[in-house]
């Protein structure tokens, strides 16, 4: 069993030292700077307290239903300073997987989304082709004739193939029909990210991962994720930053996206932070599979 973390809060050597030790810190959002709208306390100071010292900082969200440049306007909305180039989003790593890895070749490379506005943004960026999505005409009920025509294939585009499945708010049974429909017929199965819940307003809702869930059930397969703990993603992120894994700390609020997605990623170090989903139990317990280097009540404790 791995040793238990570090507990840095109220240990000022400690978290000099912690801090002296990396020259970039990968943070989650969602759980870690803020809950829904509400900025944690202390975050932007934290935050200051890292970049006075010379540290790069960059926002590893897996939320999809914003864009890079929709994130750093939130940023900035709640006086965090920053620029897209420091933001990383799961629906931009979904964009650049299918784009610069996937290369389907045309026709057959359009794309069916299920996800909102910010997965659609970062398509269009990559110059790739999609449907479904925000379309107003598919946030509907299903109708007997819409069983027929997605049966007889006369309701789909013979050019998708990929089904790409993101946090969708208004996820219904037709769009999960389609989806459905599409990888049946040999479609790609992606994932901006699997995780189960969302954390917002100091509780939790349905996830991303949540979303896949029917489509996992009905195909037995399971999608190419490209949120964390995917090493595709923190592949792309070394690639675009350039910087030396053993001097990197992931900061998070999840075991299993965040902390995993560091701890296999071999960075050199991990941190949860205790205002999300995770608690000091899952740790704790015995054989537990994921285990963070540190961990502190809340980021603002960075400052002392």
């Amino acid at each position: 069993m791995p040793p238990l973390p570090k507990y840095l809060s109220g240990d000022q050597s400690a978290i000099d030292e912690f801090i002296n030790k990396f020259d970039i810190f990968l943070f989650d959002c969602d759980g870690v700077l803020w809950s829904g709208d509400h900025l944690f306390p202390g975050t932007v100071e934290a935050l200051e307290l890292l970049r006075s010292k010379g540290k790069k900082t960059v926002f590893v969200t897996n939320n999809s239903t914003k864009s890079r440049a929709d994130y750093q306007k939130k940023l900035t909305a709640m006086g965090i300073p920053s620029n897209v180039d420091e933001i990383f989003a799961s629906a931009y790593s979904s964009a650049i997987y299918i784009s610069r890895i996937m290369k389907l070749p045309a026709p057959k490379n359009k794309v069916f989304v299920i996800g909102e506005a910010g997965i659609e943004t970062e398509l269009k960026s990559e110059g790739i082709e999609f449907l479904g999505g925000t379309d107003p005409g598919l946030r509907r009920d299903i109708t007997p004739e819409d069983f027929k025509n997605i049966a007889d294939g006369s309701m789909l585009d013979e050019n998708v193939g990929i089904v790409l499945a993101g946090l969708d708010f208004h996820i219904n049974y037709l769009k999960l029909s389609l989806g459905y429909a599409y990888l049946a017929r040999g479609a790609k199965f992606l994932a901006t990210n699997l995780d189960s819940t969302l954390p917002s307003n100091h509780t939790f809702f349905p996830g991303a991962g949540s979303i896949s869930i029917p489509l996992i059930n009905m195909t037995k397969q399971q999608p190419i994720a490209l949120g964390k703990p995917s090493q595709a993603m923190m592949d792309a992120i070394e690639g675009k930053f350039q910087f030396d894994r053993k001097t990197a700390c992931m900061v998070g609020d999840r075991m299993d996206t965040d902390i995993k997605f560091g701890l296999e990623g071999k960075l050199g170090g991990t941190l949860a932070v205790l205002t999300g989903v995770s608690k000091k139990s899952e740790w704790e317990a015995e054989g537990a599979p994921i285990v963070p280097a540190y961990y502190v009540d809340k980021l603002s404790d960075l400052k002392g």
